[in-house]
């Protein structure tokens, strides 16, 4: 999608035009773009003998922090079952495209991290390529209001970006995570948390 494009549907499902777009074309317009967005994901996938889920699990692994690069953190991302995440974890890893490495305080507990073969592979799946960088801010806002929305009405974790929690304080020596009591790197507070919780102010 070209940035013209994304601009122009940002300005569509904007505040001042969604107020006016029936929800049933807007989920439309939602469902239409996933499909064709994955279905291009699809055939650059099966070209490396992977699939879909296979390519966002990279996606997220790639930007999750410390907390929320294990197993069970990747099944409520993808809402897949146990058993599932298991065994697209175990192909993955067969090609080379992460290792398993046991937490330093509970041997139990595994993170997952890419290697530099699942990093390259994930350059050449994701984003797809029509999907074209650029800021879209409209389109944004009105997609994080309807995730929250959703999240609302069914539970779930929103998964988001470490600084924009209601548990992240800003201090002179840099981050810090309320929740875990523990102090932020710049480059853990810009990753996804499956902590993560909204603030009071953007939730209203």
């Amino acid at each position: 999608m070209s940035v013209t494009a994304k601009a122009e549907l940002g300005k569509m499902v904007s505040t001042r035009y969604y107020k006016n777009m029936p929800s049933e074309h807007a989920l439309h317009l939602l469902e239409r773009l996933f499909a064709l967005l994955r279905s291009e994901l699809r055939t650059a996938a099966s070209e490396q003998g992977l699939e879909p889920v296979h390519a966002v699990t990279l996606w997220y692994l790639a930007r999750a922090n410390v907390f929320s690069n294990n197993p069970l953190a990747v099944g409520d991302f993808l809402g897949l079952s146990k058993g599932n995440v298991s065994q697209q974890l175990i192909l993955l890893e067969g090609k080379g495209l992460l290792t398993k490495t046991p937490d330093t305080a509970d041997r139990r507990r595994l993170h997952l991290t890419l290697t530099p073969a699942g990093k390259a592979m994930l350059a050449r799946l994701y984003p797809p390529k029509s999907w074209s960088s650029g800021e879209s801010p409209d389109l944004e806002r009105v997609l994080d209001a309807a995730l929250r929305g959703v999240i609302a009405a069914n539970g779930g974790k929103s998964f988001g970006i470490c600084h924009t929690c209601r548990f992240h304080q800003r201090r002179v020596s840099g981050g810090f995570c309320q929740l875990l009591q523990i102090p932020l790197s710049a480059k853990q507070a810009g990753q996804i948390c499956q902590e993560h919780q909204v603030t009071q102010v953007d939730a209203s």
